[in-house]
């Protein structure tokens, strides 16, 4: 049975070949994985299935509208950060309809109460999944816009209120 922990560096190569499967447009370096891991922790989970990685999420705190770019490292957590951030959720297809995502969500959103408001960058029209945890579109500005058209065609910004 799979179930969430939380990523260790020696994971990151499972969830290179998760990424690579899930995302294959959206690629992502290894770089990124480890030094979101290495500064915030416990935003960092990983679907495993005994030494099997079947999916991944990845989240931290940032300035409420300012996700990052696709494939671009942060370096830190900003000091000012006021908004928590869900950079990514993939769960591979095979284990997908038991409820695991919406594990996964429960789990950062806990983390996530620390701020008041949570938001993503939803990609391959899940705009429908994100809506039944409280994500709404909401507008974005010119930098913000550019930006998500990085992470395709299909992207849209979505916030969730915490509090």
């Amino acid at each position: 049975m799979a179930s969430w922990r939380g990523m260790t560096h020696a994971d990151i190569e499972g969830v290179l070949r998760v990424a690579s499967e899930i995302h294959p447009d959206l690629q992502e370096s290894a770089a990124v994985f480890a030094e979101r891991l290495s500064i915030f922790p416990d935003g960092c989970l990983v679907l495993a299935q005994g030494d099997d990685i079947c999916g991944y999420a990845v989240s931290h705190p940032i300035r409420a509208g300012h996700p990052p770019a696709l494939d671009h490292q942060i370096r830190e957590i900003a000091p000012d950060a006021d908004q928590y951030y869900i950079h990514d959720l993939a769960v591979l297809p095979r284990v997908r309809t038991r409820g695991l995502g919406a594990q996964c969500i429960e789990k950062l959103l806990i983390v996530a109460d620390r701020y008041q408001t949570t938001c993503l960058i939803s990609v391959y029209n899940s705009a429908s999944f994100w809506r039944r945890f409280g994500f709404v579109p909401e507008p974005t500005d010119t930098a913000l816009s550019a930006k998500i058209r990085g992470y395709g065609q299909d992207a849209v910004y979505l916030v969730r209120r915490n509090i």
